[in-house]
């Protein structure tokens, strides 16, 4: 399954500020597919802790973003239209941001991508 995430109201880091996650929770990975204010990678690593999931970098465990409530392992799973409160912790020795995630889309397709972070494991 892959969800759409929308990230936003971060108005301390920005005014306008947003992201959209793609999530996939087959490889427990996510790619960047839009942004303004919020500094992220292109993709990072999922990590799930005690019903949150946490927004990594490609090579690090440290969360980038935490999605409070946002349970990938659930059996009922993620539905479209679930909010919840997101903290922001990637920019280092600050104290975190609070802002929303937002499940725009579920897709149910085990189709595989045709190219990008997902296909065949190409990290570029």
């Amino acid at each position: 399954m892959r969800l759409t995430v929308h990230l936003d109201t971060f108005n301390c880091v920005h005014p306008m500020a947003f992201a959209i996650l793609w999530l996939d929770e087959d490889t427990r990975r996510w790619s960047r597919e839009g942004h303004l204010g919020l500094e992220l990678p292109e993709w990072g690593s999922l990590h799930v802790d005690c019903g949150n999931t946490l927004v990594c970098g490609p090579n690090d465990a440290t969360p980038l973003c935490v999605l409070e409530g946002l349970e990938l392992n659930g059996c009922d799973g993620p539905f479209e239209g679930e909010t919840g409160r997101a903290q922001w912790c990637a920019k280092r020795g600050r104290a975190l941001m609070t802002g929303h995630w937002h499940v725009q889309c579920i897709d149910h397709e085990q189709a595989p991508p045709e190219h990008g972070l997902f296909a065949g494991g190409d990290e570029t």
